[in-house]
């Protein structure tokens, strides 16, 4: 999928050498076609990491998709350069009175704390409230999966034992086998998770309008979607890049933090061995599923009509 975004955005460069096609903004200009306008909320710590995982996956179907990246606003972002938030993320304020064919929010590392007491919450339950009226369908990530049924549904999340961390079997159900969000699955597939909270099945079968579209053993629900695909939520970490779980494991390991290794991650469960990947190819096939029957063909051509 051509990406119109700023020529000077880091991932640029990363994912031409990935031979991955990225459109810059004075060749959008010149295509007679609406892009699909995506705004991602990114919530996680290593900002330009998280961009280039995400416009990873949103290229790979022949549109044109325009993304605007959100920030929580007054939140200075500790890893990440102040030039950078400044050139390529907008404030709430900005984006407001805007509406979005697509829309991505991110897990944050702020599962150790209540929601309530999470500093930008009452920020991101506006967006969140703003999504259902602003955006066709939304995507909640891992942390902002769990926010968002608390404050939609009234699920709450559980700590776990230990860190769930490494990439994990899951199993799509019957519902999900009659989704176009699992149009061309297999029966199994594979998702990397990385928290220390959960939410429970029996709370979520609570809500007829939930519906479980693939979960795990270990890792309970995986895929939740509500408002006939309006609302998507993912529990795990699909979009991550290959060595993401090593750099977090080997992180952990230099500052003698207690940490498992990830399992079914490293060859041979060798911390020494790469990792073997066995997740990207699905987790490309569930966005661009997204993209296309959640989004491209769900919302209007003229976006002011999105309600």
């Amino acid at each position: 999928m051509p990406l119109n975004i700023p020529s000077e955005l880091p991932a640029v460069e990363l994912l031409k050498a990935e031979n991955i096609f990225v459109m810059e903004s004075q060749r959008a200009l010149s295509q007679d076609i609406r892009p699909l306008r995506i705004i991602i909320l990114n919530l996680m710590p290593l900002k330009i990491t998280t961009e280039t995982d995400l416009i990873r996956l949103l290229s790979n179907t022949p549109l044109q998709i325009e993304i605007d990246f959100l920030k929580i606003s007054g939140h200075v972002s500790k890893n990440t350069p102040v030039e950078h938030m400044m050139t390529f993320y907008k404030d709430f304020s900005e984006v407001r009175d805007r509406r979005y064919d697509g829309m991505i929010i991110t897990g944050a590392p702020v599962e150790h704390l209540a929601f309530e007491d999470v500093s930008y919450w009452e920020e991101i339950c506006q967006i969140f409230d703003w999504t259902q009226t602003h955006v066709s369908s939304t995507v909640y990530i891992c942390w902002a999966a769990q926010a968002g049924l608390y404050h939609h549904y009234g699920i709450p999340k559980y700590p776990l034992e230990k860190k769930l961390f490494g990439v994990y079997r899951h199993i799509v159900s019957s519902a999900g086998k009659m989704s176009p969000l699992f149009r061309g699955f297999d029966d199994e597939f594979y998702i990397p998770h990385s928290r220390y909270t959960t939410i429970h099945e029996e709370d979520v079968i609570c809500h007829p309008e939930l519906t479980i579209m693939a979960e795990s053993e270990f890792a309970g629900p995986a895929v939740i979607i509500a408002r006939h695909g309006r609302e998507i939520f993912l529990t795990g970490h699909s979009e991550y890049a290959p060595d993401t779980l090593a750099n977090e494991y080997h992180r952990d390991v230099n500052k003698g933090l207690p940490i498992e290794i990830p399992r079914n991650y490293f060859r041979n469960d060798n911390p020494a061995s790469s990792p073997l990947v066995r997740w990207r190819a699905h987790a490309n096939l569930l966005f661009s599923n997204w993209l296309n029957y959640y989004v491209y063909q769900e919302t209007p051509y003229d976006i002011e009509k999105i309600r």
